[in-house]
């Protein structure tokens, strides 16, 4: 049984330095900052959209991303990725098109999908160009998704909240289910949601931190069924970022955001809580919890440093917002990095 907090401290170079840090984007389709890396460090190419200063002289990312495989056969050595959420994850994915497999990472929409701010997200960070090993990502995240629909209304009665995209999941026969192609051992399943549970429903009056409970009942119930009959044993859990300081609530008076921050900090509270305890309770489970708080706060408070404009600007090169609720994608490689070069390394969990 492992629980890790992964407490997120930003030291990842920034597309406004002369040379972009360790880890840091050099290159591809767009790209407007710089080419080169930091001593110790090569710009080498990872696809049309990404290229990534790393270790030494690396010339190329390694064949095993690379080698095609027969259909229906699971390459040596992968690794698989459920993920569920809304927004800040999606890239559009649908079972019913090209499934992720060697090559392309992400099945469909092919890298980077389509996202919130129309470039890369973590999610695409993390999986094809950080996490050091072949991992392929079936991403069930819902532009708008709440835990369950039923309890908070998404902005469109045709959102898949996550109890829908879970279910989604389980019902297919080859992934979720039945002759699954993963195992417990090399699959990790992540779920970031919240945003808009507590976005939606912050000042409906009542005890908010009752509702907390409420809502994280309904979202361990899912984690349970995962653990059960399909046998999910490694997770990876995101806290919510401190979207009270994003441009659309600071557009809100003083009380709305005071409120919604401390409606968040408590769920995260009991997030970290829930999460310790799956593992306390589950022979053989590991849960990771990434601190997204933390990481947007760090560079918030000192944008500069991190190579933003200021904290409140967005749509613009150099903005850390890349709308006025979503971090830009500048901001979502750090973050996938983060990830990518934590919880993804090795060939298993």
């Amino acid at each position: 049984m492992s629980f890790s907090l992964l407490l997120s401290i930003i030291s990842l170079g920034s597309v406004a330095y002369a040379q972009s840090g360790a880890w840091g984007q050099c290159g591809g389709q767009g790209w407007t900052g710089s080419t080169s890396c930091i001593s110790g460090y090569t710009c080498t190419y990872s696809n049309p959209y990404y290229s990534q200063c790393l270790p030494g002289t690396v010339s190329s990312k390694s064949t095993a991303s690379t080698t095609s495989t027969a259909s229906g056969s699971t390459p040596t050595g992968v690794n698989y990725w459920f993920s569920f959420g809304d927004s800040y994850t999606q890239t559009q994915f649908v079972t019913s098109g090209a499934l992720p497999s060697v090559g392309n990472p992400l099945g469909n929409p092919p890298y980077p999908g389509y996202t919130a701010v129309g470039g890369v997200n973590w999610i695409d960070q993390a999986t094809v160009v950080s996490n050091h090993s072949l991992v392929l990502t079936y991403n069930y995240a819902y532009g708008g998704a709440t835990i369950d629909a039923t309890l908070v209304a998404p902005y469109e009665p045709t959102v898949q909240s996550v109890t829908d995209q879970v279910n989604i999941f389980l019902n297919e026969s080859q992934i979720g289910t039945g002759n699954k192609i993963w195992t417990s051992s090399n699959t990790l399943f992540s779920v970031w949601i919240g945003i808009n549970d507590i976005g939606n429903s912050y000042g409906n009056g009542g005890n908010r931190t009752a509702f907390n409970d409420v809502l994280l009942d309904a979202y361990f119930a899912l984690v349970e069924k995962l653990v059960g009959a399909p046998g999910a044993r490694n997770f990876l859990f995101i806290n919510v970022p401190p979207v009270d300081r994003s441009p659309l609530m600071l557009a809100q008076s003083t009380s709305a955001q005071a409120l919604e921050k401390s409606v968040i900090a408590d769920y995260n509270t009991k997030l970290a809580s829930r999460a310790a305890n799956l593992t306390s309770t589950h022979a053989g489970v590991k849960a990771w919890l990434y601190d997204a708080n933390t990481a947007f706060t760090t560079i918030l408070n000192s944008p500069q440093t991190y190579g933003f404009v200021d904290a409140t600007s967005y749509g613009n090169t150099g903005d850390f917002w890349g709308n006025n609720l979503h971090p830009s994608s500048a901001a979502q490689v750090m973050f996938g990095n983060q990830v990518g070069n934590t919880v993804l390394q090795g060939t298993v969990w």
